[in-house]
């Protein structure tokens, strides 16, 4: 019984996550503790379905706990966080209202994760962007901001990308998109047979180099959908 229980445990700890992050980001002072208890939270994501299957307890339940664990801390949290970064612009030019775009993010989280909790095509890699990349999107946005909680979002250019790309982000999160695996052929490392995995690591350290700051994770996400898109007939 003990035992069973321990992967609900390790999910729960996740939604703790995502309603601790979701009251630091309400609370005007701590936006870059709202993204590194996200970042907690999807860890505990991760290890919560490992320890299911190590253990062999995995469950309906579980698996439907996870889901609702998940548009907590990769849902409701992320739209805390961007509406305080952009609520004070937004408020100031009298376009409070656009605020609304945010409540879409859990709203698709929750969409997403309902459909896809029923579809087997999954066994290999992803169709559609999985809600925790979504989440961490904006994790890199929060957390190389400088001087919290606005002082990076104080104009309508980065107001409106950040609209904008929630709202790409919400249609691609419940789209068949179908994202390439991250995981290289080990019996075979030629770069015939990796190729875009190659391509995709190679990038990503240039992101890396170049940015040096936390805004990269946010960027080898979006060169991870764009190279998905690429190459999406290749993975159809």
């Amino acid at each position: 019984m003990i035992k069973r229980q321990i992967p609900n445990l390790i999910t729960l700890c996740n939604l703790a996550c995502g309603v601790l992050s979701v009251l630091a980001a309400l609370s005007y002072s701590f936006p870059r503790q709202a993204a590194l208890l996200i970042c907690l939270g999807i860890l505990f994501d991760f290890f919560d379905g490992l320890t299911a299957r190590l253990l062999g307890v995995s469950s309906p339940m579980g698996k439907e706990l996870d889901s609702l664990a998940d548009v907590v801390t990769s849902g409701v949290a992320p739209a805390a966080i961007l509406y305080e970064l952009t609520e004070e612009w937004l408020y100031l030019s009298g376009l409070s209202w656009l605020a609304l775009v945010y409540l879409l993010i859990p709203l698709f989280a929750a969409y997403r994760l309902a459909k896809f909790n029923l579809d087997t095509r999954q066994s290999h890699s992803f169709l559609g962007l999985p809600v925790p990349s979504q989440a961490l999107v904006w994790v890199g946005v929060a957390l190389s901001n400088p001087y919290p909680p606005y002082t990076m979002v104080d104009g309508p250019g980065m107001v409106a990308a950040i609209l904008l790309l929630s709202l790409l982000l919400d249609v691609l999160m419940v789209s068949e998109l179908p994202l390439f695996s991250l995981k290289f052929n080990f019996k075979d490392l030629s770069w015939k047979t990796n190729r875009v995995q190659y391509i995709f690591l190679i990038v990503c350290a240039v992101i890396i180099a170049v940015l040096r700051d936390w805004i990269a994770l946010s960027a080898i996400i979006l060169w991870y959908i764009l190279l998905s898109i690429i190459t999406q007939k290749k993975h159809a």
